[in-house]
This record gives C-alpha cells, structure tokens and sequence, in this order.
C-alpha cells in the first residue's frame, strides 16, 4: 500500500470494494477477510457455484457475518453465466434483436420476461445484484461484447435493455448499465490487453445514448466504465480511469448520481496504471464509487490497504446495503407459475 498516492480530494467521499472469495464455503480465512470494513460487496463466480442450495446457503453464511455487503454476479446470459446447473440457460441478448425487426412488441415482452426470469432465480437463493445490461451497441468487430449486446443499434439497445431493466426491477434487482460509453466497437478484449477507440466525439456520442436515456429514465443505479482508451476524449486515460469521462460527462454532463463501479481492476486494460495500489488510487482520483477486483486475492487486499488509507484522510465507507432490495415474495406459486411460463417460451428461441 502506498501513502504517497493518497488522494486530497474533499473529505466526504465514498469508496469501497468488491472482492470475491476462493471457494463454495467460508472458511475462517475467508471470514477474516470480508470482515474488513473496506469491504462493500462480494461478487461470486461458477467456482462458488454448485447448486441452488449450496449457494443459498454460502449467501445465509455471508450475511451472518456482513449483512450489509452487496452479493453480486455476472448473470447476463448466453456465455456470460456464472450459475449453470439448476438454473434457467438464459439465450444470449442478441437473440432477441432478430425477433425484435421481426415483432417488436413481441421482442420487448420477450426482453422484460428474461430480466425477470434472471433477476428472480439469482434473487431467491439469496445474491442480490447481476451486473446488466450490456448497453454496448454491436458492430460485429468485439471479441468481447457480440451476442451479449441487445442490438446493432441504439435504438434497439435502448428499447430492448429498458425492457429487461423493467423486468429485473419487477424481482427488485437494480441495474448497472456496462461498458461505460461503449465497447462495440474495438475488436481487443479488454480482459486480455488494452483497447483503443479511435473514432470521433460524435461517433462516441452515438454509442453514449443508451446509457444517457436509461440514465434520463432513471433506470440505472450503477454504472460500470470499460477498460477502454478514446483518445478523442481523454488520450492518456482509459474511461475507468478518467476525470473527464466520469466526472465532467458522467456526473456532470449527464447527471448521473448512482454508483459507479470500476470494472475488474485485474483485468489488462487495468493493468497499465501500474500496481494494484496505484489502480484503485487511480479508479479513486477518477471518481469511482466502488473498486472491483477478481481472481487476485493478493491484489484485492492492496486495494482494500489503499481504500483504508484513503479513508484515513476522511473519506467514508461506501455502502451499498441499500440496492439489495427486498428479499420478500421471491417464493409465491405467482412467481413459481410466471418462470415455468417464462423458461417454456425461452426454449423455443
């Protein structure tokens, strides 16, 4: 942990983090660890996963020693589903772009039943957030993105992510809207190296809009920047990692007041800040709420160092105990009835 890098910015501050943990159970390393009060959240990946009832028991288990950390995935669907066995195999969201040039009241019906459908499995067994939507137009270029995204389009993105964002606050799951403004169109993965876009600010601002409307209609209360450099913006920074994207477009431009959670600060696209203290140092100067890193225990714990230090300046706690939502009415033979009805019509697609 580095001092040095303390940020001045005002006293009043939130930050925090989300980690994650190695295995299906707590051990008692792993309760020492989430006892840490840097720690806002926990985000669980298919090693945490073996069957509905172990992972309602991991969630009872962790909320027995934090009941205020955020339980979050990656439920998107299609090949980016952490929750496989006992759970519905959700198509990927481009599926429903195809259907939706073809019936679009029947395409946006389909959108809000699989938010649903994907919010209320997650929800019953206790994990309170899937990190969705994707709001990246695609452009067929992306390794990353392609059939996670809603459409070719921001007028199909925009209508067809409002869609499932309705249907996953009907199960009381918030949203986050990703990649921050927009990831289609760079071929690299951001997890593996770091991609540039070298389009024009008006080309940018195309991409921006389904953020900026589902901003506008309230539907968003985090929002998730990529790992990605737009030099017509901010040549040096990459969007997690730059005032000018969150600060003077997203909060002030856009106002914008929900969470902004860094993407994974383990990722490559991360990387080249430098060292794990010198990342979440970064994400912080930049202005985002909540830090996370994956798969790196080591590097989760120089970022939690770094987010004590910083709060040792004044900086507050963040916590995010407010977007669990209620947990209550998940198990009525409505709900059973309405995701049989759902799953029947998802595997005809």
């Amino acid at each position: 942990m580095s001092q040095s890098l303390v940020s001045q910015m005002p006293v009043g501050q939130r930050v925090g983090v989300i980690a994650d943990i190695p295995a299906t159970e707590l051990t008692d390393e792993d309760r020492r660890f989430i006892a840490q009060p840097e720690l806002s959240g926990l985000i669980f990946f298919a090693r945490n996963y073996q069957s509905p009832q172990q992972l309602a028991k991991l969630c009872a288990d962790i909320r027995a020693e934090r009941p205020d950390l955020l339980l979050c995935v990656d439920q998107e669907g299609g090949r980016v589903q952490r929750f496989r066995e006992g759970y519905t195999r959700l198509p990927p969201m481009l599926t429903l772009e195809a259907i939706f040039h073809q019936d679009e009241a029947r395409a946006i019906g389909l959108a809000r039943e699989q938010g649903w459908l994907m919010a209320w499995e997650v929800r019953r067994q206790g994990v309170h957030l899937s990190f969705a939507p994707v709001l990246d137009i695609e452009r067929d270029i992306s390794r990353v993105i392609g059939d996670r995204a809603f459409g070719h389009s921001a007028e199909v993105v925009i209508t067809l992510a409002s869609a499932f964002v309705e249907g996953m606050s009907e199960a009381g799951m918030a949203a986050v809207g990703k990649h921050f403004p927009g990831h289609g169109a760079v071929e690299a993965d951001s997890h593996k190296d770091l991609p540039v876009d070298e389009r024009s600010e008006q080309a940018l601002d195309y991409d921006l809009r389904p953020f900026a409307e589902l901003m506008d209609r309230r539907l968003l209360a985090g929002i998730m920047p990529a790992h990605v450099v737009y030099p017509a913006v901010d040549a040096e920074h990459t969007a997690g990692f730059s005032r000018r994207w969150l600060q003077d477009i997203l909060r002030q431009q856009l106002q914008y007041n929900g969470v902004i959670f860094s993407d994974d600060l383990t990722m490559a696209g991360a990387a080249s800040v430098g060292s794990y203290a010198q990342r979440a140092q970064a994400a912080m100067d930049a202005g985002a709420d909540a830090l996370v890193v994956c798969n790196n225990t080591d590097g989760a714990q120089q970022v939690i160092d770094q987010v004590r230090l910083q709060c040792q300046q004044g900086w507050q706690h963040l916590d995010l105990q407010y977007l669990q939502g209620s947990m209550e009415q998940l198990d009525s033979d409505e709900s059973e009835r309405r995701a049989q009805s759902v799953r029947r019509v998802l595997e005809t697609l």
